[in-house]
């Protein structure tokens, strides 16, 4: 029997073979800039109100293009094909840097800002990144981690660009240097060498090459580099303009507070709002007071959120001090959002406002490794189809199956894991045969390790998933990777981590469950309650932010395991939510102003 296909019911879109520079930037006529107006804002520092045009950006991209190839420091790490590192919060120099990097022809893999340098290794080396572009507060990580892999100051610092705050490169105000970045090639070092006449070509079958090199962890084992191509990008960029609401060009706002190092920032907001013509407003990271008043400030009409900036909204008492009117459309993504979250904030800002006002809210699915986005719930049906993730999306196909080997398909109605088929199913996982060949099938299915039901009228719903990971305020956390380090403590024979649900977060909270090595060290509550909170405080001096034990840590006495080893995660789950009903697990975090 066939296996039961789906489509989409959107029309499809041209698939094109070119470079995704080339789709965004490619003169029409004089003036133009990829199919608008050179003279549109693209990009604004929310902080000081610096702003670069159209125009502005593609020059600044072609520019730094030259310097990264003439500069005698970085042009021998500057080749067509080689790849370059970004490891900075978001700023104006992004956008900069991303295209530039591309139209020179090089691959950006992009690294949490928030990575220590143990982490920053592994990536830098698995990509085989040559240089690293990275902000002034992380020089020292930077630094820390080319020591570690045992380059000689002199020698590390060569691969270093810094990109600093001095903003006059784009007009903006003038910041002195950090004593750190003394010596090093800056982003201002490389603009004023000159511009390429035009970006590096990627037609034909070369539009198949890797530009993006974004990190997807995985449920067993390290992160692995997803290759993203020029195709990928710009078939994923046309998919989401068919589902995009009607802004007026160039004059309503979207704010950018998502980090562009993840798939869902880079695309949606350093790509996607250049092929709109909608200026982005970059906040270097989410703050409360600051979201609500740059709002405010720039007349921001769309924000592609994550949960929980919606709670933000729902709660904060900054949302009563600025006028948010202009704010039309949200769009969330990145984890599931509930229908009790959207109505309290469309309740919270129409309260403010006259009536017939519009405050739609949505949602939308994907993974890095389908360039991001699969499906969108338009916002015509938001209200009427809360906690769907919507329709598929263009020119892709997908099919929900029962089995392991797809031979299976679900019943009309019935849940199965989501597999999805189309022209933007990454390349694969870098150098990474075994992995790649188990995610895509010989016929190029992705399976998504996603568990969805698709209703009569095309609308999607994630109900489980088969993978494990663990999704923190948007952020993925491998449960693999922190038992891994939790069994490198002296005093822990075991460890299994789970995601547990916070919904005054509207979020998921990693929690660990381990053995003791030595039990009768921790036979009172009172010693085992003080390895627990010590335990956590060890794990989070040594990973990023978002993979700490906000869950707090459980010592139990044995952890959970199948016949072949297989921890039963099922089991510690049922067991957290028994122990946050009995209220010895604490949710109900402060807000935190860092995403």
């Amino acid at each position: 029997m066939a296996p039961r296909v789906y489509t989409s019911a959107l029309p499809e879109v041209p698939i094109l073979t070119t470079s995704i520079f080339t789709r965004l930037f490619a003169s029409h006529g004089p003036g133009d800039v990829g199919g608008s107006p050179g003279s549109l804002t693209a990009f604004i520092d929310a902080a000081s109100g610096t702003s670069i045009t159209r125009t502005q950006l593609k020059h600044l991209a072609l520019s730094f293009a030259y310097g990264l190839r003439d500069h005698p420091t970085t042009r021998a790490s500057a080749k067509r094909g080689d790849t370059m590192l970004i490891y900075s919060p978001n700023s104006l120099a992004w956008p900069v840097v991303l295209h530039g990097g591309i139209a020179g022809g090089l691959r950006c893999t992009l690294a949490n800002s928030a990575y220590n340098a143990r982490e920053l290794a592994y990536q830098y080396t698995d990509s085989t990144a040559k240089l690293v572009l990275t902000a002034e507060e992380g020089i020292p990580v930077v630094r820390a981690m080319f020591a570690d892999l045992g380059f000689s100051k002199a020698e590390g610092d060569r691969h270093i660009v810094v990109l600093g705050k001095d903003l006059q490169w784009a007009g903006g105000p003038a910041a002195a240097p950090a004593p750190e970045a003394t010596g090093l090639v800056t982003l201002a070092d490389l603009l004023m060498r000159g511009a390429l006449d035009r970006e590096e070509m990627f037609e034909g079958e070369d539009a198949h090459e890797t530009v993006l090199l974004c990190y997807s962890s995985g449920t067993t084992g390290k992160p692995k580099g997803v290759e993203t191509t020029h195709q990928n990008l710009t078939t994923i960029v046309d998919m989401n303009i068919t589902t995009f609401p009607h802004l007026k060009e160039g004059e309503q706002p979207i704010i950018a507070t998502l980090p562009f190092y993840h798939m869902y920032g880079t695309v949606n907001i350093v790509t996607l709002a250049v092929a709109l013509a909608s200026p982005a407003v970059i906040m270097s990271r989410f703050d409360p007071e600051q979201f609500c008043a740059n709002i405010a400030r720039y007349k921001v009409a769309f924000a592609f959120v994550v949960p929980p900036i919606l709670v933000v909204l729902a709660r904060h008492p900054a949302v009563d001090s600025y006028d948010l009117s202009s704010l039309e459309y949200l769009f969330s993504g990145a984890a599931p959002l509930g229908a009790e979250l959207v109505r309290m904030v469309q309740k919270r800002l129409l309260s403010k406002r006259k009536p017939g006002a519009r405050c739609l809210i949505t949602q939308s699915f994907g993974m890095t490794e389908m360039s991001p986005g699969t499906h969108t719930l338009p916002f015509s049906v938001a209200d009427r189809k809360v906690g769907s993730v919507g329709e598929l999306l263009p020119n892709l196909e997908a099919r929900l199956v029962e089995d392991d080997e797809g031979k299976v398909d679900a019943e009309e109605g019935e849940p199965g894991e989501l597999w999805l088929r189309g022209k933007t199913v990454m390349k694969g996982y870098l150098n990474n045969a075994a992995a790649t060949k188990n995610a895509i099938t010989p016929d190029g299915w992705f399976r998504s390790g996603d568990v969805a039901i698709r209703d009569k009228e095309g609308h999607y719903f994630i109900v489980d998933r088969r993978k494990e990971l663990i999704k923190y305020k948007g952020f993925q956390v491998p449960p693999a990777e922190l038992e891994a380090l939790l069994l490198t403590h002296p005093d822990v024979a075991d460890a299994a981590v789970i995601g547990i649900e916070s919904i005054a977060e509207a979020t998921e909270l990693p929690r660990a469950y381990v053995v003791h090595a030595h039990p009768d060290h921790v036979w009172t509550p009172e010693s085992k309650a003080a390895f627990e909170r010590g335990l956590v405080q060890w794990v989070a001096s040594k990973v990023a932010s978002h993979k700490r034990l906000r869950g707090g840590v459980k010592v139990i006495d044995v952890v959970p395991k199948s016949a072949s080893g297989k921890i039963l995660r099922r089991e510690l789950r049922d067991r957290a939510k028994e122990e946050v009903a009995r209220g010895e697990v604490d949710v109900g975090m402060k807000l935190e102003a860092k995403l």
